[in-house]
């Protein structure tokens, strides 16, 4: 099993930055496609950004697409969300999560490719 944890939300006026961290338990870190979502209050959880297991390639919506950046450290067991030119539609919990199964050299967009959740953390972005 593995266990997630996001850190670095919280209330920041359009156009700041944030950057959000995830830590993750266990000793094969390396071996998981990690994936970031995001779910706004009456909305579908949506794909945010993902990267491959060696960190290799990275994806992003198109919503987010040149402002933000994922990267990984799989050293110390963590996933990264740098969050640049933010503005109030990025509002949302944003949540951590692991792709355990796949074993490729890519990554899936997809809610259910996910195997482990983390509980979420909150970005407010204020107009």
């Amino acid at each position: 099993q593995v266990q997630l944890v996001e850190s670095g939300g919280g209330l920041v006026q359009a156009g700041g930055s944030l950057r959000l961290s995830c830590a993750a338990s266990g000793r094969t870190f390396r071996n998981y496609v990690m994936g970031w979502f995001r779910q706004a209050p009456g909305k579908e959880r949506e794909f945010v950004a993902a990267i491959t297991r060696t960190g290799s390639v990275a994806g992003y919506a198109d919503s987010v697409k040149g402002r933000f950046t994922i990267s990984r450290d799989n050293a110390k067991n963590t996933v990264h969300l740098q969050m640049n030119s933010l503005k109030p539609e990025d509002t949302a919990v944003y949540f951590c999560a692991a792709d355990q199964k796949y074993s490729g050299n890519y990554y899936h967009r997809s809610i259910g490719e996910y195997d482990y959740w983390g509980q979420g953390t909150q970005v407010t972005v204020s107009s």
